[in-house]
């Protein structure tokens, strides 16, 4: 039986998830400061969810292309590529704040926009190759076990970076907030080239990049546990987050300032981590499908609890538990998927799982924003919690292969 540090024993794979800490670290605390700054430039919640927005639309739009690159490219090369163009849109905030830059801010938010826009480009392409660049690092029998911890590595940086970005905004202000996150990604860049490349497994059989991104679309669609686990998160997350919103929460209902909105906005991966070193060690081994259904539920009910809390604490913890059923829709999606997907497939498969679940992060955000400026806040919330609900009930009726799903594999 493997131990629950199985896959930290594999010196590159322990490259590869400091990595991932430092760059996911330099992102939230990065986005820490663009949400208040953005807000305290236009003091318009419809302008947040427009941060979302800007990043979503270049990510979904190289998707498929950078998921189908990853299949006939060195990841570990794309992978440097976008983390060296992260480094520079950090340093490119970092210079909104300084003489050099900040006359651009005459234009208001749109400079940020801008930014943000190119690391878009960037993740659309870091996503698949990331994704697909992991399994290499392990043998087939660790998925779980390097999942988890990926996992866990991911939601801690969710953690601290919130945190961190609220504290030196409060204490040092926004342009050592932007100062930091440029250090963390570099620091990530670094972790990244010391993982020797590998390399790529056989390219499929398909001709030409249109016939080769078809059939990634196609082991999706006709993979109805796959799909089901895939469309369940988009639409929770479409509808059910209010990460986006919390700003406003921390500002104006909850009168906690940048440090509460720090802790407030680390909530969810606070109770991830917990989830996620518990099933490190106890891992989900039946009534899966079942389980992600009433994960999923419970995420909604948490939306709906934070909506209507006007207690720092209560909200904090219905947060933390939202984090702590969302860390298991994680761990089981992302195992799924990297076992029942062709190894020279990932990247392409990968890339129709961020379009329906790392871009709906960004599209929930702006959707986040247009339903509180059309229903008012906390309305918004309360409806994207019912709506979560209400997928959660519909991909339990057709969905019959994941509701009976027992064992992962």
């Amino acid at each position: 039986m493997n131990s629950p540090y199985s896959v930290l024993q594999i010196r590159d794979f322990r490259f590869f998830i400091l990595a991932r800490l430092f760059v996911t670290l330099g992102i939230q605390v990065q986005a820490v400061a663009v949400g208040l700054q953005v807000y305290e430039i236009t003091k318009d919640p419809l302008s947040l969810g427009l941060i979302g927005l800007a990043e979503a639309i270049p990510a979904i739009t190289v998707s498929l292309y950078a998921g189908h690159l990853a299949d006939i490219v060195q990841r570990k090369n794309i992978i440097v590529a976008c983390v060296i163009t992260l480094s520079l849109c950090a340093l490119a905030l970092f210079s909104f704040t300084t003489d050099v830059g900040s006359s651009l801010l005459f234009y208001g938010a749109i400079p940020i926009y801008t930014v943000i826009f190119v690391t878009g480009i960037a993740r659309g392409f870091l996503s698949p190759a990331n994704f697909s660049f992991m399994p290499q690092l392990i043998e087939r029998h660790l998925y779980q076990n390097a999942i988890t911890w990926n996992s866990t590595t991911w939601e801690t940086a969710s953690v601290g970076g919130p945190m961190i970005g609220g504290l030196i905004y409060g204490f040092w202000g926004i342009t050592a907030t932007y100062n930091a996150a440029a250090v963390l990604i570099v620091g990530g860049l670094i972790c990244y080239l010391l993982i020797p490349n590998r390399a790529l497994p056989p390219v499929s059989e398909e001709l030409g990049i249109y016939e080769k991104i078809k059939a990634g679309i196609s082991f999706v669609f006709k993979n109805q546990i796959v799909l089901a686990a895939i469309s369940l998160d988009l639409f929770a997350v479409l509808f059910g987050g209010a990460i986006a919103l919390l700003p406003i929460f921390a500002n104006e209902i909850l009168k906690v300032g940048a440090i509460g909105f720090g802790f407030l906005r680390s909530a969810p991966a606070i109770g991830a981590v917990l989830m996620a070193v518990f099933i490190t060690h106890y891992p989900i081994k039946k009534n899966i499908g079942r389980i992600l259904l009433w994960c999923v539920a419970g995420f909604g009910v948490c939306m709906i609890g934070f909506a209507l809390s006007d207690l720092f604490w209560l909200s904090m913890l219905f947060l933390i538990l939202s984090g702590v059923f969302d860390c298991v829709s994680v761990i089981i999606r992302g195992t799924l998927i990297h076992t029942l997907t062709p190894e020279n497939m990932k990247g392409r498969v990968s890339a129709v799982n961020s379009i329906f679940i790392g871009s709906s992060n960004e599209l929930g955000a702006f959707e986040s924003g247009l339903a509180a400026k059309l229903m008012g806040v906390v309305p918004s919330v309360i409806f994207g919690g019912c709506m979560t609900i209400a997928v959660v009930s519909t991909t339990a009726w057709k969905a019959v292969k994941l509701r009976t799903l027992e064992k992962l594999y």
